[in-house]
């Protein structure tokens, strides 16, 4: 003879399976979700950030067409600059070695994954373009009075390359 047992200890059973379940399946699910999302956060921060920077390198291309008496965009000043040119100059290179600062500390990493390595070498290149020039140059040691020791011995670097590359040539 079978016996019956009352119908709610089948439904503890029943829970009791179920927790078992969701245990298993459920929480190796819901970690698996959460690094994804810790990861696609994490994605969308860096582009949030290099977005900003990107603006602000574009804000201040705005600023050296404003200054265009200062023939920045060449890589040699044809004129002789007055003091007060001297001065905004100075300033103007002043906010771009605070933007490579920014965008140094916010992107560069010792081990980059492939997306910021991009983001940094995009961010080198603007370097490297402003290191060609004898006046950026000429005024680094000065401007990097006070910036993040590693960001200055990168730029550094960079400038005495590319010096070193456009005497070769």
């Amino acid at each position: 003879m079978r016996r019956r047992y009352p119908p709610f200890v089948t439904l503890l059973e029943w829970f009791e399976f179920a927790s078992y379940l969701v245990t298993v399946v459920g929480l190796p699910f819901a970690i698996v979700v959460f690094i994804y999302e810790q990861r696609r956060e994490r994605k969308n921060e860096e582009e949030e950030i290099y977005q900003r920077l990107s603006d602000e390198y574009t804000n201040f291309l705005k600023l050296v067409l404003d200054n265009a008496d200062l023939q920045l965009l060449r890589q040699h000043c044809a004129v002789e600059l007055a003091p007060e040119q001297i001065e905004r100059r100075l300033a103007i290179f002043g906010i771009l070695v605070s933007i490579f600062e920014r965008a140094y500390l916010l992107v560069y990493e010792e081990r980059m994954d492939k997306q910021t390595r991009r983001m940094w070498l995009s961010w080198e290149d603007y370097m490297r373009e402003w290191c060609r020039r004898v006046e950026f140059r000429a005024v680094l040691p000065e401007l990097l009075k006070g910036e993040d020791e590693d960001f200055s011995c990168l730029i550094k670097r960079i400038a005495v390359e590319e010096a070193a590359s456009l005497s070769t040539n």
